[in-house]
């Protein structure tokens, strides 16, 4: 008999917030008469649920389909989806085939085996069918692994995509070894169906078969290229995440055709010693500085900031060859041995380059500021300029702390101390401004002359980054002021503030270190801020930052302008990189329109097509993220791949339903221990707290703490490590099983409300 939904103390008419998490929970089995059954709705009842149901259709809580009822949003009852992996226990798992990307990542889903007597047959699907499927109520037990079930109706013609894996090639045959954390078994490939891959190769194959029972086999449809030749992993993160890398020939054409920019339609600025700073090994060169105090006897202590931007608008006009490459791109994306650049190199790193002595069109804005920071005005001025000097971040900060070189000693006085009394001045007003202050440095992998691994660093920050970093906030304001003003159509830079569910989730986590975060309409950075300020220097410090870190929403790309919560502006725009970011590129396009700077401006219907622009960049933004992540973790796994069994120290980086996942000290690498591996205890979830407790011990792992681990599995190539907890948990409280629920229905509550409150605010 099914297990009935309503609690014995609820009563036997359902209230609103039941009947939500029912059908939040137990998609496809959303009709009135499934509810009805599940709370024991009986005679007169019926009559009630019937209009609690109506109020929420009307509301827009849920919605109808067919003769159910779901969430605004939520997935059919039936679906067809794609199986993408197995784990080692031989589970299947699956995403729907298609997917829109504004609905958020894919939904992941485990395949339930339906128990059949002896003799019967049903449809039999393995990894890489597609299949449609009904979703289930998720099993027991797989909570953090899934968001629901599927139980498989009918396997479907699987469409022609490759899976991708590195072949390894041996006397007993031939393997495909997966480089997707989530398939973890490999496929067999017969020699028959190798074709010409070789041992090492990235190759791309179909499934031709695959069971519960036993190693799948593939075929080699496409041989990508060797690993051992071209000495670089980053080679599978671009073919895994589908990034363009190679330019078409039609594209190349177009960019060896270009000629240098001439003085048509601009101010000659080649006298103003303008400089650039960026890191050493930057192959390109688009943005520029200058500073000087202000001679206005109005503006005392005032200063004037020039920013000069390469004029990319120049060479890539709308709807050329290279336009709609550079949109296809979205931007350039940066790999520890390579960079896949936005624009071709005749373009980005000769023309548009800001090279030392050399003419360059830019596009430069010209801010003056007064005395405690704030622009008083600003102006946009189509140049051609001649940088005074090519530095480095190093170099430039190292001649303010007074020891200048060769080439930084003749621009000290005149060049680089005005640019940093500039800065000291928009430094204060930045913090009056109040922009969030997240402390979480970056790990740079450096490489050996032959693509391994040589050393992880964390650079220091330098005053001189700061500098750079703040002019170009700046300048980036002006853009956006400037184009609206105009009222000239331009994509914002967009940073919503935190949800209402994160931020409870927030306030939760921060009672548990006996600080409170106050329940107000407008919320500011301000109020992190105060909250980071207090644990400064404290052990909590890091674990802090990291939760406040994964409370703030994800900055996008959009016509429509919503602020930047971060920086705590209310207009922000992209304008300063156009080299290597397609908004950029638009933004001075509006610019040139709205101004009337000459040639290269804004297309006709622009405004009708931006947001589709802003959606498909934003996109590309986060694949060229995901796909610099995912090198990474491979170029340190296989660093790490012959210390198996070795101890490191690190800290709990993450806490999930399924695991610990873990940031090693050392290098800075990811790694996980499954949930089921800590010990004998039952250890739950809890949420607020960030923290996985034992039911009966009540020891306790925490985001941050501070822990020793063993490597127990490299895999390199999926960028995987799998450790093993060598040190014990904090004594706490025992959770109880009881708690454990009550926690995961407190998650899922949050979950629910903050998507109904998406569909309030229409998103």
């Amino acid at each position: 008999m099914a297990r009935k939904f309503r609690p014995t103390d609820e009563p036997a008419t359902p209230t609103r917030e039941a009947i939500l998490r029912f059908v939040s929970e137990h998609p496809g089995k959303g009709t009135k008469r499934d509810i009805a059954r599940a709370f024991e709705v009986h005679g007169e009842g019926r009559v009630v649920l019937k209009r609690i149901l109506k109020e929420l259709e009307g509301e827009g809580l849920i919605e109808r389909r067919h003769r159910r009822f779901a969430e605004p949003g939520a997935l059919p009852a039936v679906l067809a989806c794609d199986i993408v992996s197995r784990d080692r226990d031989g589970d299947l798992y699956a995403e729907p085939s298609e997917w829109d990307a504004d609905r958020g990542p894919r939904p992941r889903f485990v395949v339930v085996a339906v128990r059949r007597r002896r003799g019967e047959h049903g449809p039999a699907a393995g990894l890489g069918d597609r299949v449609l499927a009904r979703v289930v109520d998720l099993p027991d037990g797989y909570e953090g692994l899934a968001q629901a079930g599927l139980r498989v109706i009918k396997v479907l013609e699987k469409k022609p995509e490759g899976v991708l894996g590195i072949l390894r090639v041996t006397d007993g045959g031939a393997r495909l070894m997966p480089i997707s954390k989530k398939q973890y078994e490999e496929l067999v490939v017969d020699a028959a169906d190798l074709g010409s891959a070789q041992d090492g190769d990235l190759v791309s194959v179909d499934i031709i078969r695959s069971s519960r029972l036993g190693l799948g086999r593939a075929r080699v449809r496409e041989t990508i290229g060797n690993l051992r030749s071209e000495k670089a992993v980053s080679m599978i993160a671009i073919h895994a995440n589908d990034i363009p890398h190679i330019f078409p020939d039609a594209v190349i054409r177009e960019a060896e055709a270009a000629k240098p920019a001439t003085m048509a339609d601009r101010e000659d600025w080649r006298a103003l010693p303008l400089v650039t700073i960026d890191p050493p090994d930057a192959k390109d060169h688009d943005d520029a500085v200058h500073a000087v105090a202000d001679e206005d006897p109005q503006n005392t202590g005032g200063y004037i900031v020039t920013v000069a931007i390469a004029d990319v608008a120049a060479y890539v006009l709308p709807d050329s060859n290279l336009d709609r490459e550079a949109l296809k791109r979205g931007n350039s994306v940066y790999f520890p041995d390579r960079v896949i650049p936005m624009l071709p190199e005749r373009i980005s790193n000769d023309l548009c380059s800001l090279k030392e002595a050399v003419d360059r069109p830019a596009i430069a804005v010209r801010m003056v500021f007064d005395s405690d920071g704030r622009k008083k005005s600003h102006s946009f001025h189509r140049i051609m300029m001649r940088s005074a000097a090519k530095l480095s971040y190093v170099e430039a900060q190292a001649a303010i702390d007074g020891a200048p070189n060769d080439r930084t000693a003749p621009i000290l006085d005149g060049v680089l101390k005005p640019l940093w009394a500039a800065y000291d001045t928009l430094a204060a007003a930045r913090d009056a401004r109040g922009p969030l202050e997240l402390d979480l440095p970056e790990r740079k992998v450096l490489l050996k002359p032959d693509g391994t691994v040589d050393r992880i660093v964390t650079p220091e920050r330098l005053t001189a980054h700061r500098l750079i970093e703040e002019f170009m906030i700046q300048a980036n304001v002006a853009a956006a002021e400037t184009l609206e003003k105009r009222r000239t159509p331009l994509l914002y830079r967009i940073h919503d503030q935190p949800s209402l569910a994160k931020l409870e989730s927030l306030r939760e986590f921060l009672a548990t270190l006996d600080m409170k975060l106050a329940k107000q309409g407008h919320i500011e950075p301000e109020l992190f801020n105060r909250i980071l300020e207090r644990v400064d220097g404290t052990p909590q410090a890091y674990l802090v930052h990291e939760v406040v870190l994964r409370s703030q929403s994800q900055a996008e790309y959009s016509p429509v302008n919503i602020g930047h919560f971060g920086l705590n502006l209310r207009k922000y725009a992209h304008f300063t990189s156009p080299i290597r970011r397609y908004a950029d590129l638009v933004v001075h396009r509006g610019l040139i329109t709205a101004l009337g700077l000459g040639e290269g401006g804004l297309p006709d219907g622009a405004e009708d097509t931006l947001p589709r622009v802003a959606e498909d960049i934003s996109a590309a933004e986060r694949r060229a993220m995901q796909a610099e992540r995912e090198t990474i973790d491979r170029l340190i796994a296989g660093w790490l791949a012959d210390r198996v069994g070795a101890i490191f120290r690190g800290r709990i980086s993450g806490v999930t339903k399924a695991g610990l996942f873990i940031r090693l000290d050392e290098t800075g690498a990811d790694g996980f221990i499954p949930i089921s591996t800590l010990g004998a205890d039952y250890f739950a979830f809890d949420e607020a707290r960030h923290a996985l407790i034992g039911s009966r011990s009540g020891e306790t792992y925490r985001l941050g703490d501070r822990v020793e681990v063993r490597l127990i599995e490299a895999a390199p190539f999926a960028g995987a490590l799998r450790f093993e907890m060598i040190s014990e948990g904090a004594a706490g409280r025992p959770l109880g099983r009881g708690a454990a629920m009550r926690a995961a229905k407190a998650r899922k509550d949050r979950e629910r409300k903050e998507r109904m409150g998406k569909v309030r605010r229409g998103r």
